[in-house]
């Protein structure tokens, strides 16, 4: 049987690359609570794909958007309400955060994270 990977706690961020639970990746990540994976960065339908995949187990999506604050397409708003998921958009930094605590309170939360320069 496989080990259970570790909390996906982000433990840093920048250079365009992130720190979770004591690995890197390099580049723009989508983060659930128990594995994270490659993200194009593309906040659409088809780009957060893995999110609507696993929206039985989620209730809140933060998105990370970089430095500056963007807002979530109405169509992309419409399609996770659909699928019982609420959006936040937010800068990277804030989602980063913002994820770890409601991650440390055992809540059903991804981070679609934007990579920083």
């Amino acid at each position: 049987m496989a080990e259970p990977l570790p909390p996906q706690i982000v433990h840093g961020y920048g250079d365009g690359l992130f720190r979770i639970a004591g690995a890197e990746h390099r580049g723009s990540v989508i983060v659930f609570a128990n594995r994270t994976v490659p993200w194009t960065g593309e906040i659409s339908e088809i780009g957060l794909a893995e999110v609507f995949a696993a929206a039985d187990a989620l209730d809140l999506l933060l998105v990370g958007c970089g430095a500056v604050l963007r807002p979530v397409p109405p169509e992309l708003r419409a399609a996770l309400r659909r699928a019982r998921i609420a959006v936040e958009p937010m800068d990277t930094g804030a989602a980063c955060r913002t994820f770890n605590v409601l991650l440390a309170e055992e809540r059903r939360v991804a981070a679609a994270l934007v990579a920083m320069g």
